[in-house]
């Protein structure tokens, strides 16, 4: 399978460059199973299309202001995007600067204090930061929002909240799980009273969320690896949902990532889900049988991005392909800040998946 297999052509005006200004005001493509037309919808209309029983997984992870600046000791400016956080004082991160820094090497940051380079893995740096406060906290307070290199503007006020999903909680991430942006507080209440539950994984989103495929041969592709939480309780509040008659509707790719990784397949291809906290490099796309959900709400993702070949694999990449078009032409606003789709699988019965 080839990176190009999953490339199209994107006017860029349909690229989103803000929020709307409510979140619930996207737009939503409804992709049902099999042949059936594809429906237009807002996405407040989520409760006509879930019922009672039906569990949506998110994913609570919180974005930090990962972005940061500085100069080498030559005078150099130096940008740095943290990747991870690792203790109270260092960090995996990606350096933007003309010439590689050294080990050794220490960066002036524009906010105060000094980041020390200890060495480097592949693509990433590791840090040692000399700051007046733990990392975390000091980045709060100095970093910089890190909006996707799409989005062509610096961020603005309203991108500390908006960029950010009203249920995020734990603190991580260097890239919003978008998919649930689209969630206001108001939705989430409606959602609640007619019976559908909520259940939460983490993964931190790292910045290799946004490093293109680099291999045409798929099967060379080797995927970033991220940190996931799916708890011991998710795992039940699951198996809960699917004796009730309930579905599960994964919010975005990073929850789907997330429990495919905590599934455990025997030899004869079943497939039970369990506890799991750790690091993952799953990579998802056709040929890959996803069990984990019923249905998928996400975002529209960029060309030969390893998403689109996610939600190709649960939808089928005709399939897929086609929904993509509908909204090109229905003028749909694309990626981070754009309009989201709910997605069945290529075969979906009617009674939920064991």
């Amino acid at each position: 399978m080839k990176k190009s297999d999953f490339d199209y052509e994107l006017p860029p005006e349909l690229i989103a460059q803000a929020p709307l200004a409510e979140r619930s005001a996207s737009r939503l493509l409804v992709v049902p199973p099999g042949e059936a037309p594809f429906e237009d919808r807002v996405f407040r209309d989520v409760p006509s299309l879930l019922r009672e029983h039906d569990l949506l997984v998110f994913n609570d992870t919180r974005v930090i202001p990962a972005r940061l600046f500085g100069r080498k000791a030559t005078g150099g400016r130096v940008e740095i995007m943290i990747e991870r956080l690792l203790s109270a004082d260092r960090a995996r991160a990606q350096i933007g600067v003309s010439k590689s820094p050294k080990e050794g090497s220490v960066i002036e940051l524009d906010g105060g204090g000094r980041a020390h380079v200890l060495g480097r893995e592949g693509e990433f740096y590791l840090l040692r930061f000399d700051v007046d406060a733990p990392l975390e906290s000091w980045l709060l307070r100095v970093g910089r929002l890190p909006l996707p290199p799409y989005i062509q503007r610096e961020p603005g006020a309203d991108d500390a909240e908006r960029y950010q999903t009203v249920y995020a909680r734990e603190v991580g991430a260097v890239a919003a799980p978008t998919a649930g942006l689209h969630f206001d507080e108001a939705l989430l209440a409606r959602l609640q009273a007619m019976g559908v539950a909520f259940g939460h994984v983490t993964l931190h989103v790292g910045a290799g969320t946004f490093q293109p495929v680099r291999v045409d041969d798929l099967s060379q592709h080797v995927m970033h690896s991220e940190w996931i939480n799916v708890g011991a309780a998710l795992v039940e509040q699951i198996r809960r949902t699917r004796e009730a008659g309930g579905r599960v509707i994964g919010v975005g790719t990073t929850v789907v990532r997330a429990l495919e990784a905590a599934t455990r397949r025997d030899e004869a291809g079943n497939a039970e889900l369990a506890p799991f906290a750790g690091e993952t490099r799953l990579f998802i796309l056709p040929g890959y049988s996803i069990t984990s959900v019923d249905a998928m709400i996400t975002n529209f993702h960029l060309p030969q991005s390893t998403l689109l070949m996610m939600v190709s694999a649960f939808a089928g990449q005709r399939r897929v392909f086609d929904a993509y078009r509908h909204a090109i032409d229905e003028r749909y606003r694309f990626f981070s800040y754009g309009d989201a789709m709910l997605l069945w699988p290529r075969h979906h019965a009617t009674a939920p998946r064991a």
